[in-house]
This record gives C-alpha cells, structure tokens and sequence, in this order.
C-alpha cells in the first residue's frame, strides 16, 4: 500500500475552505469514488491556518503513480504547497460504530460542523 498526503495554503488563493467544500459536494467526491486503485481519500481543512488538503491512500505505489483529476489546483490556482507520499507498513480498522465512511464529513453533512 502507498498513501500520499496533499496540502494547499490558500493565502495566495480566491478559494476559501467554504468553496472548497462546494468543489467536493458538486463533483469532487463522485469522481474520486470511481479512482482505481485508490482504498481511501479523505479530504482535510486547517481552517487556523487557511489549508486545504487531502490523504490518500493506495493499494500500492503503482496505482498511485495514475493519472488523478488535477480540478483542485486548477480551482486553488496552483500545485499542492506540499506533497508527500510514503509507503504504509500496516493498517488497522479499529472497533468504530459507524459501518461506512462514504458520505461522512463537514463539506457532505453540513449540520455537523
């Protein structure tokens, strides 16, 4: 498995995080939902700080090195402030009540921010 983290500092940017999450209701997380290869994506936001960002996780390197819909930076107006990837040494699903992560979220369930 290789995971890849993803952040933005939107100082520069006409986007806000508010925006941002219009981008992921509106066609983002459609679209990642059909990625090969890719177990888990999760979107992230710092709002103290004014970042965006995302961590992604693959079933191995290979699968991350495809093409990914670049539509963030096209919005924010550049490449990600910071990228890195890592390779995952174990995983783990602890005892959780909630039995799909699908559709969880401030930017897919605004009343829970």
């Amino acid at each position: 498995m290789h995971a890849m983290i993803v952040w933005w500092d939107l100082d520069r940017s006409r986007q806000t995080i508010e925006s941002l999450r219009d981008f992921l209701r509106e066609e983002a997380v459609d679209r990642f939902s059909r990625m090969a290869g890719l177990r888990l994506k999760f979107w992230i936001s710092d709002e103290a700080a004014n970042r965006w960002g995302a961590v992604l996780l693959w079933e191995s390197r290979q699968a991350a090195t495809a093409p990914v819909p670049n539509r963030a930076a096209e919005l924010i107006g550049y490449p990600p402030t910071e990228r890195h990837a890592f390779d995952v040494e174990a995983t783990v699903e602890g005892d959780f009540a909630l039995a799909a992560l699908s559709g969880r979220g401030l930017a897919l369930t605004p009343d829970a921010g």
